[in-house]
């Protein structure tokens, strides 16, 4: 797996904005997401993936860390998809 799609938990993260890093619709967005819910989404998908303890480049103090994905594609279709999953698996509030 040397390419990939990156995937950071603010992309799924209901209470952020757009300009803030969100990239799915805020009703497909959950709260708080994080990388291990992050990771049984993309196994549940069928994706195979690695983890790196690297930040995003906005949120570089919160260590969170980000997904490689080994998918081809447009991203914008595995967004959705492990957009889906994390609704189904994410703790009702």
């Amino acid at each position: 797996m040397e390419k990939g799609l990156i995937l950071y938990p603010c992309y799924f993260d209901a209470k952020l904005k757009r300009n803030e890093g969100r990239r799915v619709a805020r009703g497909a967005a959950v709260q708080a997401p994080a990388i291990p819910d992050i990771e049984r989404a993309l196994a549940s998908c069928g994706i195979q993936y690695r983890r790196e303890k690297k930040s995003h480049p906005t949120w570089w103090w919160k260590h969170e860390g980000r997904v490689i994905a080994d998918c081809t594609g447009p991203k914008t279709n595995v967004l959705s998809k492990v957009a889906t999953e994390l609704k189904k698996i994410s703790p009702k509030k």
